[in-house]
């Protein structure tokens, strides 16, 4: 796969710097952090992105998602102050002891934490301001999907030793590569390329990013080229509409740790499609939690949508026009559809094995055939 360099050159503003930032030293580590309420007039930062890419900028018809827009560049979202709250519930020893999953795509998942146990960070994304500020960017009017998705953390933790040989190590091949005329691709991932199970991301990074090289977004274009989207700086925020383009993760070398927040959105809207999947959640959730939350939401706007049919049909037999009978019955098809994805999504708890994600997953075959070599070499 050829690589066609970054979205934008333009350098970000110097990062944020706070004193009382401890970095690694601080995961697993903490206590029950003090309880400190979420105020969107102090706690958000936010500066509209240099650039937002469509999905026909991409290579992708606008009918393929949810919305126009296909990612944005990073860009300010979180104060200082406000990510190191987020840190201090997210690292907390009770989060590590209950919430923390892996799985084939990343080896440390932390998951549906946030109504338990990090009230600053569920109160972050449930906040009208900051709903507004996703929605504008995406070009849709965007909810979390579900609260079990708020604050999903990936993780990345490296010795100094690690991430000295890391690095290194990166400077030789790329030193090869260039020797040889190629581009030099990681071939080692923090997430391994995917399809979000969600119509859209806020990736937000919780990380001091200054001294680190890479921690690019690699995401494949309609016509199967990859570039990469600039890594966001501490308290900075990509967003993707993840469900549609297969992406993944770079590493971040030069630091000992890489931990990026994702929470994921859909359109609030019932009549938008929903076309969510649970293929790379199932696998890393407790999935009474997951199964309820995914079948509430849906029943919502199941209930919405016949509430709305219901509306449409009395108002056209008080308008005294003809009776609409195919559009009745297309309406009672799609129902149909609706549900049955719901069926084919909700699977038995016995056949659900813990970290394991199938290729369905992913949309090119070129992918699905490297995930199955990289399956056959672990085995051997």
């Amino acid at each position: 796969m050829a690589t066609v360099g970054t979205l934008t050159s333009t350098p970000l503003p110097d990062p944020m710097t706070n004193p009382d930032f401890d970095g690694v030293n601080t995961i697993g580590t903490s206590s029950t952090p003090e309880k400190v309420p979420f105020e969107p007039s102090k706690h958000l930062n936010f500066m509209p992105p240099s650039k937002v890419y469509s999905m026909e900028e991409l290579g992708y018809p606008q009918s393929r998602g949810v919305s126009p827009i296909g990612v944005s560049e990073p860009f300010p979202l979180f104060s200082a102050e406000a990510i190191q709250q987020m840190r201090k519930e997210v690292l907390s020893d009770e989060v590590f002891s209950k919430w923390k999953y892996s799985s084939e795509l990343a080896q440390c998942q932390l998951r549906g934490y946030a109504t338990d146990c990090a009230p600053f960070v569920y109160d972050a994304w449930k906040s009208p301001e900051t709903l507004g500020i996703i929605s504008k960017i995406a070009g849709v009017d965007l909810v979390p999907a579900m609260d079990f998705e708020i604050g999903h953390v990936n993780l990345a933790v490296y010795s100094e030793e690690e991430k000295n040989k890391a690095l290194n190590e990166m400077v030789a091949k790329a030193n090869r590569a260039a020797d040889e005329g190629k581009d030099w691709e990681d071939g080692d991932p923090i997430v391994d390329w995917h399809t979000d199970s969600y119509p859209f991301v806020c990736v937000t990074m919780l990380s001091d990013c200054t001294r680190m090289v890479g921690g690019e977004t690699a995401l494949r274009r309609g016509d199967g080229e990859v570039f990469k989207v600039r890594g966001p700086q501490m308290g900075y925020a990509v967003i993707l509409q993840g469900r549609y383009i297969e992406h993944q993760a770079l590493r971040a070398l030069g630091g000992t740790e890489r931990i990026s927040m994702v929470t994921s959105f859909r359109p609030r809207a019932s009549l938008i499609k929903d076309d969510t999947v649970l293929t790379t959640v199932r696998p890393i959730s407790d999935l009474g939690e997951l199964y309820l939350q995914f079948a509430e939401y849906r029943f919502d706007i199941l209930q919405d949508r016949f509430r709305h049919a219901n509306k449409l049909m009395r108002d056209q037999q008080r308008a005294r026009r003809s009776f609409d009978t195919a559009r009745l019955k297309q309406f009672i098809r799609e129902q149909m559809e609706f549900l049955e994805h719901m069926d084919k999504e909700i699977v038995e708890d016995d056949k659900v094995v813990k970290g394991k994600v199938d290729d369905c997953y992913l949309l090119s075959e070129d992918l699905k055939l490297e995930r199955s070599k990289k399956r056959r070499a672990a085995v051997a």
